[in-house]
């Protein structure tokens, strides 16, 4: 505990006053301390401390709720006579609710405390020390250490994520990425009393511990960081009933655990800036991002993060920024002016952070970016239309696909004025913007302008013979929505899930035009 702010230990008689501010009764502290008959006597709480919560769970805000439930229980330990509970003070202004993460409900409970004499109870450091100065008695409740929460017990060492739902059983994802499967935690469904408790533990466990914050607490929805667990929180009406939703990681790996070519390794070690990468959902970007990460940083390189929310664990001198709590605009100046070699962007989903990446990448900053994508060209293409096609090759050099936890393809991008693979006529010639596989060398997409449309080729295709040109213009006149891949007569046509029944009605002709053309089709669902 700080030397300057600590819990003052006073002779506490039956007249004894406290007035608590909004952060402690959001953490449920005050009641903590007397059941455990550390405090007696009378509290006293602003009604602009209520007004607070008001406005918060108004807004459907977690803590909000947190804080309300709070004063309940006082209220409760009240009517056992443990106490004596006294609502005080004017009720607060429009002006100071808005402003009061400015500290002008802050202000009102020190007034209050100032006029009783009483002790302020916050676990606020900047309120405790303000407290201190003005010559209120104070009571510092300093930010507990890791405690384990009952969340914590539907885990195992095993376990990736949990999945609770009100009138639902519990249920786990076990395994690894890739090769996972769903267990079920117990016959009886849970109940909403059961789930909100659960939440209301989480919210003050974040508030609390060192590890823990509450990263958007926003109508209907929180998302939570606490050590190692990312939880996500949902309540009606944005959900059609009270969840949550926690996930670990199992492991944390090195770089050297990937069993990388040392051709890759020393393209990141010297080459490559404008790094991609990519996977679907669960399949182990962010664990190899880590990974990455880290590596840097042994390698002498100053690393910093962009995450929303900050699940990525790494070391003390890697520092995280959080989305949430700031503007890109803010982040731009941040990493601009602090120069780091290497930023990583987790999690980029919209316009403004494909944005940031690219301003930050074009000052000369390091940047490896994490997005969602069913295969590697995907990565690529969501920056066309936000970026010029000639300015692809400077922000994007280097775009790695993980596939169940492994590095499945790695493609560079590069650009030159050449003519396109498939036309004839030389004038056509053309900024070309070209991407290989890195490992083989071979060329496996051209990018490039064909009159006002941006195009992406498949080399493969373009090259292939009449009868494979044949069948997959059959195919794609029954299934527009697959992709095709031809190996000789064996063919591939790959389907998103949200058009999987669409192969029960187009089979039987699948299987006639098998006949008709000699060759032989395997359907795979993805995404």
């Amino acid at each position: 505990m700080d030397n300057e702010v600590e819990e003052l230990r006073v002779a506490v008689t039956e007249e004894e006053t406290y007035v608590p501010d909004t952060s402690v009764i959001i953490e449920g502290a005050v009641s903590k301390l007397i059941e455990k008959g550390k405090i007696k006597g009378k509290i006293i709480i602003h009604k602009a401390v209520i007004s607070e919560l008001e406005n918060q769970a108004n807004q459907g805000k977690a803590i909000g709720f947190a804080g309300l439930d709070e004063i309940k229980r006082l209220r409760e330990l009240a009517s056992k006579g443990l106490i004596e509970l006294e609502i005080a003070g004017e009720k607060p202004r429009v002006y100071e609710i808005k402003y009061a993460k400015l500290g002008a409900i802050d202000a009102l409970i020190r007034e209050l405390a100032w006029e009783l004499e009483a002790t302020l109870i916050t676990s606020d450091r900047v309120q405790a020390e303000v407290a201190k100065a003005l010559g209120i008695n104070v009571i510092y409740i300093e930010p507990k250490k890791e405690e384990k929460i009952r969340l914590e017990e539907f885990f195992d060492k095993n376990t990736m994520s949990i999945h609770l739902k009100e009138g639902v059983p519990p249920i786990a994802k076990k395994g690894k990425p890739g090769s996972w499967r769903i267990v079920s935690l117990r016959d009886k469904p849970l109940t909403r009393d059961e789930i909100e408790s659960l939440a209301k533990e989480i919210i003050e466990a974040a508030k609390t511990r060192r590890d823990g914050f509450v990263e958007i607490d926003r109508s209907g929805s929180t998302i939570v960081q606490l050590g190692l667990f990312r939880i996500i929180i949902t309540r009606p009406p944005l959900s059609d009933g009270w969840e949550i939703t926690a996930v670990r990681p199992l492991v944390k790996l090195k770089l050297e655990d990937y069993n990388l070519p040392p051709k890759l390794i020393k393209r990141l070690e010297e080459r490559a800036e404008g790094i991609l990468i990519a996977g679907a959902p669960g399949m182990g970007k962010t664990t190899f991002a880590q990974a990455l990460a880290e590596y840097y940083s042994r390698k002498g390189k100053i690393v910093k993060t962009i995450e929303s929310p900050r699940d990525m664990h790494l070391s003390d001198n890697i520092t995280q920024y959080s989305k949430s709590y700031a503007s890109p605009d803010e982040l731009h100046d941040i990493l601009l002016l602090s120069r780091p070699d290497y930023t990583f962007f987790d999690e980029m989903r919209n316009d403004e952070d494909f944005k940031l990446y690219t301003d930050l990448r074009l000052a000369g900053i390091g940047m490896v970016g994490v997005v969602h994508a069913t295969s590697p060209i995907d990565a690529i293409q969501r920056f066309l239309g936000r970026v010029e096609l000639g300015m692809i090759p400077s922000i994007i050099d280097t775009v790695i696909f993980i596939e169940n936890g492994e590095v499945k393809k790695v493609y560079e991008v590069s650009i030159s004025v050449k003519l396109p693979t498939g036309l004839k006529e030389a004038e056509l010639a053309r900024p070309v913007v070209e991407v290989k596989d890195f490992l083989t060398g071979e060329l496996e997409y051209e990018i490039y302008k064909f009159g006002e449309a941006t195009v992406v080729v498949p080399v493969k295709r373009v090259r292939m013979s009449g009868f494979e040109r044949r069948i997959i213009r059959e195919i794609e006149r029954l299934i527009p929505q697959a992709s095709i891949e031809v190996q000789g007569s064996n063919v591939t046509v790959i389907v998103p899930r949200e058009y999987a029944r669409l192969l029960m009605k187009k089979a039987k002709r699948l299987r006639k035009l098998e006949d008709k053309l000699g060759i032989s089709i395997r359907v795979r669902v993805e995404g």
